[in-house]
């Protein structure tokens, strides 16, 4: 990782044929269709009917080479599976058909496509299978990449697709199906690979839905509650609304959830949008009989069919029978920590700029379990020892509105011989007090690493890499410090681009907002 002598900013939380499924029974995995359609309709829950009546309709992409995660949830060695989700801006449906005139003049999305992936999300599932949290990355995020050097994330697809066919024209290639499938297949691993960089996690699986899954998905729940604070109106996405609750039927939700012009934190509030629309979607299914109407989990079938793509490796089945604990009030949506939503590019575009540590930092953390122990409890039953090893890469995170204060005690851990990986700010309002985070808190090492800062407690957190510690620095800390400059290799992470004016306090920047509740959430 690339780091700088500034000091961290303080962030505040903004088609191959799949082998047949075997249908199998009951309504523990009619979650699966709600959560596989609605999270951009991926964690659908329509259950086994669906997933089996779908067979080898349902498009799959080869050659991503994914790892970690295995078929199922259980065997991911990090904690969590955790896929990646995309929407994209294609003409053409799952299978690589051109949609029709009448479709594409419903989408009211004009007749250029741009490969833009302008729907960007992460979905975490812990190993038990109890929760999942799709976590939205803006489509703006400025981030370097190792082939592109400076972008936003949501033209990494494009520009590994464009090279790749270039490349491939340039060899005298003019097979205009091998040119799309390979281009497409470059442009799915580059955003792959951009995205396990900006996260720090390791992509499981894969899942694209087109503009026409939104459609499809909404028309055959019945149509979609949502509710805007204010009356709004966009040419640009074709969104007409009044202020309020109401009903949107497909081409509506469609503009709804593409809106972002004109309103006033652009893509922020139109993220917000989108995982409002989405937790609602999921309520609806799990609440008015789409999974136990036959006419309705055909349409959601045809839904799946023409605008979902995964990765061929996924066993949908294995992990749906995972997931039978899942609830709507369990499905929870978030955004990544950002620093500004009106940095500027490189060449003077508006961007939004990221701290690759704080990124980090918040996928490390989102698995905590919560439980808490000290060190010094901890310590009645193992006994440690000065020579304890001191081996896991550390990182430092700064709680705190002390500047340069988690620098402080990275340099004094240096000097005590521990490796300090990363030093950043943690997200506002993540943490209130001291601590130290493990994937296991009873390690000799995270209890050695307490006991020299003071005695602080250790939280537990399953996702968390066993060689990596992260320790939070908050306002009660009061362990060993140094007023010296820590170096170079432990500064904060570089955010790149210029980055905008701070967000005021009192801001809420990505509200959680989950699948359950007794209504839609008003949004911008």
């Amino acid at each position: 990782m690339t780091h700088s002598s500034r000091h961290g900013r303080d962030i505040q939380p903004a088609p191959v044929p799949k082998p047949d499924l075997v249908q199998a029974g009951p309504r523990s995995l009619k979650m699966l269709l709600a959560t596989l359609s609605a999270i951009v309709l991926l964690v659908s829950g329509s259950g086994y009917a669906l997933v089996g009546s779908l067979g080898r309709d349902v498009a799959s992409a080869g050659g991503l080479h994914l790892g970690g995660g295995g078929k199922g949830i259980k065997d991911a060695k990090d904690g969590a599976t955790d896929i990646l989700l995309v929407g994209s801006d294609s003409r053409t449906d799952a299978q690589g058909n051109a949609l029709s005139e009448n479709e594409i003049s419903m989408l009211r999305a004009g007749d250029e496509e741009n490969d833009n992936t302008d729907t960007i999300m992460v979905i975490r599932v812990p190993n038990d299978g109890s929760s999942a949290t799709a976590i939205s990355i803006p489509r703006d995020t400025y981030i370097r990449d190792p082939k592109l050097g400076n972008t936003k994330i949501n033209g990494v697809y494009r520009g590994y697709k464009s090279a790749k066919t270039d490349e491939m024209m340039a060899q005298g290639v003019t097979d205009q199906k091998k040119l799309q499938s390979q281009g497409t297949e470059a442009g799915r691993k580059g955003l792959i690979d951009a995205v396990a960089k900006l996260s720090g996690i390791t992509v499981d699986h894969y899942a694209e839905i087109g503009l026409l899954g939104f459609v499809l998905f909404t028309d055959a729940v019945g149509g979609v509650e949502v509710c805007l604070n204010e009356d709004t109106q966009d040419e640009y996405s074709g969104a007409n609304f009044k202020k309020g609750v109401q009903t949107l039927q497909g081409p509506d939700a469609l503009s709804f959830v593409r809106q972002r012009h004109g309103l006033p934190r652009g893509d922020l509030d139109r993220i917000v949008r989108q995982q409002a629309f989405m937790a609602s979607l999921v309520n609806q299914a799990l609440t008015t009989g789409t999974l136990t109407n036959p006419g309705k989990l055909s349409s959601l079938s045809e839904a799946v069919r023409r605008s979902v793509v995964i990765d061929e490796d996924w066993d949908v089945m294995s992990f749906a029978t995972q997931l039978q604990n899942l609830a709507g009030g369990n499905v929870r949506f978030e955004t990544i920590p950002v620093t500004s939503i009106d940095g500027v590019g490189d060449y003077g575009e508006s961007v939004v700029t990221i701290d690759p540590a704080q990124v980090h930092a918040y996928f490390d953390t989102l698995l905590g379990s919560g439980s808490t122990k000290s060190a010094t409890a901890s310590s009645t039953t193992k006994t440690t020892t000065p020579g304890a090893s001191k081996t896991s890469e550390l990182h430092i995170l700064n709680a705190t509105a002390t500047g340069g204060l988690a620098t402080q005690v990275a340099t004094a851990l240096t000097s005590s011989g521990y490796s300090i990986a990363e030093v950043g700010n943690a997200p506002a309002g993540m943490y209130s007090q001291t601590q130290i985070v493990a994937a296991n808190p009873e390690s000799a090492e995270a209890v050695s690493l307490a006991q020299e800062l003071g005695g602080v407690p250790i939280t537990a957190s399953p996702s968390l890499d066993a060689n990596s510690l992260v320790v939070v620095i908050a306002d009660d800390y009061a362990g060993p410090k140094s007023t010296e400059p820590a170096p170079a290799e432990a500064t904060e992470a570089e955010t790149v681009g210029q980055p905008g004016a701070d967000f005021g306090e009192d801001i809420e920047v990505a509200p959680t907002i989950n699948a359950g509740g007794d209504g839609p959430r008003c949004v911008n």
